[in-house]
């Protein structure tokens, strides 16, 4: 089969090399699944480069989400047994996680269901206990996490105001539902969620990028506001001033969602039944920017890790049976 591999650790364009291996043998507890769709998500950059909280063994293959198939035909979404990640034709996959793929969404979006949205729905409802006529500040609206908590918190009945970087995002946020969408390059993102909220600031602030979106966010956030950090898509990780917490009583919330699949499965479960409702009620549909071929996977991961794409990339692998 073709697989994806990443022999030593670097930027994805370079290191990622399309090569036909065997397939993987599924160990204890394990099943094979035809890939039949993979998306890609910055950690498959992170993982190129050796920066990611999971470190497999080289050579190993990215991709952390698909939509495959079993043996017997049924469409599940599956989080890839690293080292054999998405980007290839088969993949294996632990029996007990697997989860049915809601049937109002294609393949595509059926692979970019899972991370993106359980980390949005965990972290606006688990953490930062979002509530209807809140207002939800979203740093990187219209890119694949941050779209997801866009429509998340437009379900929830919240105010949201979307940050993007340039007028082409800024139309998809838009487009996604966004309240109000605030462009960092050229507007005042502190002054204008100021005044979108009469002087009080955002409620809730979901923020995957880090660096200078955290330290806008803690200027802007509201008395006994909850700022959920996510990731640090900008490079940046965030040095918190915990005296400024405290003479402005916000609370700053960690959210590492894949702790929850060991930590408390069942609440994973109980999340994706959540979304796949929401889904064939029309509420949220992952915004899937592009489809690709299994040839240009490693381009494709390279541009996410870049931040110059939109909503979801996701590759579509052919002649895997």
């Amino acid at each position: 089969m073709q697989a994806w591999r990443v022999h030593r650790n670097g930027e994805p364009g370079e290191v990622m090399r399309l090569e036909e291996v065997e397939r993987p043998v599924p160990g204890e507890g394990q099943v094979p699944l035809l890939v039949r769709a993979a998306n890609i998500n910055f950690p498959d950059a992170l993982l190129c480069r050796g920066q990611y909280q999971v470190t497999p063994p080289l050579p190993f293959t990215p991709g952390v989400e698909i939509c495959g198939e079993t043996e017997d035909g049924r469409r599940v979404i599956a989080t890839p047994a690293l080292p054999h990640g998405g980007l290839a034709e088969y993949v294996v996959a632990d029996a007990a996680a697997l989860l049915p793929a809601p049937e109002a969404l294609d393949d595509a979006e059926v692979a970019a269901l899972h991370v993106g949205y359980q980390t949005g729905w965990f972290g606006l409802h688990r953490r930062a206990r979002l509530q209807p006529g809140e207002t939800l500040l979203v740093h990187a609206a219209a890119g694949g996490v941050g779209s997801a908590a866009v429509q998340l918190g437009k379900a929830a009945g919240a105010t949201v105001i979307g940050v993007v970087g340039g007028q082409d995002k800024a139309r998809v946020a838009r487009e996604l539902g966004c309240d109000l969408v605030i462009d960092r390059r050229t507007d005042d993102l502190v002054g204008a969620v100021k005044e979108a909220t009469g002087g009080r600031g955002a409620d809730v602030v979901y923020d995957p990028v880090g660096g200078d979106a955290f330290a806008k966010s803690t200027k802007c956030v509201a008395f006994e506001g909850r700022i959920v950090i996510v990731g640090f898509a900008s490079g940046a990780i965030s040095t918190a001033a915990l005296n400024h917490a405290l003479v402005k009583n916000y609370s700053i919330l960690g959210l590492h969602w894949g702790l929850y699949n060991t930590k408390d499965p069942a609440a994973v479960a109980g999340c994706h039944q959540e979304l796949t409702a929401l889904a064939a009620r029309g509420a949220i549909k992952p915004l899937i920017s592009e489809r690709v071929p299994m040839k240009d996977a490693a381009d494709a991961v390279q541009r996410v890790a870049d931040g110059i794409t939109t909503g979801r990339v996701v590759v579509l692998p052919e002649g895997a049976r």
